[in-house]
């Protein structure tokens, strides 16, 4: 499948674009409103009692900010912050180093925490408990086990897989916070804010057409407006309007819920080939050529947001909801959850 507008997962272009808009204040930090209320009062108390935060972990969908969540903690906690990944950090060895080269009150930040080999969690456990980094020096008979004080740091993790984080990691975290996709409001409120960062002309009724089809993920926003500002400055007079935005929105195939071809072929494939469902996971997988593991984690995710899918013991099934929104006959099945996140 091709690299889809509307995936929350960072791409090359979002590089540039996140370090120019990202906020770096919980002040400019729109949505999570609880989430950032709890953070704020646990800075305050850190701060008055001159100690380093709790070990915080932050999960939830991608895109959604939890990066610069950890970014701008540092920055109120006037601290520094070292970032990694999962993924990077192979050996024991390396997160040692990690550990070692960090300053009291520091803030270690790793994105996919989840991903973190078990060998490798061993290292943070009597790290993120005691401030201390057991070490085996020597091999056989000689070896003898060496205890390093660490300075007293701030471990924050960030996941997708909440449910993938090993409970004796998951355990040592003072905090865990979910982040949940934001609401129409707040994503025209962050659009209207990056409008004015990136000198784009905006009416504020083609923002919030915008907000409508940014699937409540901050990352999707900016993007979809970076597209629709290309969009304005060739076709139109340079100013996003709502007409100007719904034309490049549809130029991109991202109709007026944030869904694209993919989703559509996803719900299609279970009404028209398979009469609605209910339908394996694996089979859909085989109809569209795609990973079952991608659909589950990738494409699913919103629609089971939105009430177009239903999971159940038998397979996966597409409600009327999904019937409508596509234009086609009910034929009876399963019905949506009363109620819409957006």
């Amino acid at each position: 499948m091709p690299e889809r507008i509307v995936s929350p997962k960072p791409r090359t272009e979002d590089v540039e674009l996140d370090v120019s808009l990202r906020p770096r204040h919980m002040a400019d930090y729109i949505g999570q409103e609880k989430v950032k209320e709890n953070i704020h009062i646990a800075i305050k108390a850190a701060q008055k009692r001159g100690e380093a935060l709790d070990h915080i972990l932050l999960y939830g969908p991608p895109g959604l900010g939890k990066t610069t969540l950890a970014n701008i903690i540092a920055v109120e906690m006037a601290v520094n912050i070292r970032t990694s990944s999962g993924p990077a950090v192979e050996r024991q060895g390396d997160m040692a180093a990690i550990l070692t080269n960090l300053k009291k009150d520091d803030i270690l930040f790793i994105d996919e925490v989840h991903r973190l080999s078990r060998v490798v969690e061993e290292v943070l456990y009597p790290a993120m408990e005691d401030f201390a980094l057991d070490l085996i020096i020597g091999k056989g008979p000689g070896a003898r086990s060496l205890r390093l004080k660490l300075p007293r740091f701030t471990l924050i993790g960030a996941t997708t897989r909440f449910a993938m984080v090993s409970p004796p990691l998951r355990d040592r975290f003072g905090a865990v916070y979910r982040l949940d996709f934001y609401n129409k409001d707040d994503i025209a409120a962050i659009l209207k804010r990056s409008a004015r960062i990136l000198n784009v002309k905006a009416a504020e009724e083609g923002l919030e057409e915008i907000a409508c089809r940014a699937r409540g993920t901050p990352r999707v926003a900016n993007r979809l407006l970076k597209r629709v500002r290309d969009y304005a400055e060739v076709m139109a007079k340079g100013v996003v309007t709502r007409e100007v935005a719904i034309g490049a929105l549809n130029k991109l195939e991202v109709d007026s819920l944030g869904l694209d071809q993919v989703d559509h072929l996803v719900l299609r494939t279970i009404i028209e080939k398979f009469d609605g469902g209910p339908v394996g996971l694996e089979t859909i997988a085989a109809s569209i050529s795609e990973e079952a593991d991608t659909i589950m984690d990738v494409y699913e995710p919103y629609l089971l947001q939105l009430g177009f899918l239903a999971r159940t013991p038998r397979g996966r099934v597409a409600t009327r909801l999904a019937y409508k929104h596509l234009g086609l006959e009910y034929k009876g099945g399963t019905e949506a959850p009363q109620g819409s996140l957006f």
